[in-house]
């Protein structure tokens, strides 16, 4: 069916009639195909073709952009690294931290101090036992014992301390880099090496596998599209390419300008083969 168009009106006004123009075409085409669903033959219906995610990669935290081995249409894993930010700093205070969080000697000493206060406090109570030393001369060997325990606790404490700074460090060391939180396709690059980094985003980013098609399907099959439901996208791409999907989603908003509701579809899609924002027709398996 070909939608029918109307003469231009002037320069002020193509873009209200660009608009109605769209909505007639797309009413028409589900008018055309409704007749089919309801009677029983194979249904199809206009659809199109959207990543199943589209981010825009930013940096948490701010500094000059070093490197950014990707660009626009690049494929990325999940993890991989796409940006690294100027990081001398951090690295050097995550070295700071591992020599901090190594050290051994104040460990060490207070549990010399504590073997050696121990054998003291033994060696006093043999001698106030036998009168060769006041009570008050075993009170301060105990509380020397007491002092040694507390400053070998404190050792321990402090050396927990580093290790725990070392983490922090080499968290925000890992900060700097900047790495894919999906496998897809790189579109669009915004920043190059040298650059500030601020709030905006440095890359976009799409996930084409699994692919998400959009139908537009007629009010009057309300009740007959239903998750997990079997249907077949169609495109023209050259030779004619199809694939089989899934329904994931069936909207529950009626668009009124169009008669028409929406279905989401899964397609398979691991080797990106069917490209995103691609016209399509779906051809849903009747019930």
């Amino acid at each position: 069916m070909e939608c029918q168009g109307t003469q231009r009106q002037g320069a002020g006004s193509r873009s209200i009639l660009g608009a109605a123009a769209g909505l007639l075409c797309l009413a028409q085409f589900v008018s055309a195909h409704a007749g089919a669903m309801s009677g029983g033959v194979d249904p199809a219906v206009p659809c199109l073709t959207k990543p199943s995610a589209e981010v825009l990669i930013s940096a948490p935290v701010e500094g000059v952009l070093e490197t950014m081995p990707v660009k626009a249409g690049d494929t990325v894993q999940l993890g991989e690294v796409v940006a690294t930010l100027e990081s001398s700093r951090e690295r050097a205070a995550v070295a700071h931290a591992q020599v901090k969080a190594g050290m051994q000697a104040a460990v060490r000493g207070a549990q010399v101090r504590i073997e050696f206060t121990t054998r003291k406090v033994a060696r006093a109570r043999d001698l106030v036992k036998t009168g060769a030393i006041g009570q008050h001369e075993l009170d301060e060997a105990e509380t020397e014992l007491r002092l040694a325990e507390a400053s070998h606790a404190e050792a321990l404490e402090n050396q927990r301390l580093a290790r725990e700074e070392l983490r922090r460090a080499e968290v925000d060391l890992g900060l700097r880099t900047i790495r894919s939180p999906l496998s897809g396709l790189i579109v669009e690059r915004f920043l190059a090496p040298g650059e500030m980094v601020r709030q905006g985003p440095l890359l976009k980013g799409v996930q084409l596998h699994p692919l998400h098609v959009e139908a537009f399907v007629p009010l009057s099959w309300i009740g007959r599209v239903t998750p997990g439901q079997t249907a077949e996208v169609r495109l023209e791409l050259g030779p004619h390419l199809s694939a089989l999907g899934q329904v994931e989603v069936v909207g529950q908003v009626v668009d009124g300008a169009t008669g028409t509701f929406t279905v989401r579809v899964v397609v398979p899609n691991p080797d990106s083969q069917i490209p995103a924002g691609l016209p399509c027709t779906v051809h849903f398996s009747t019930k």
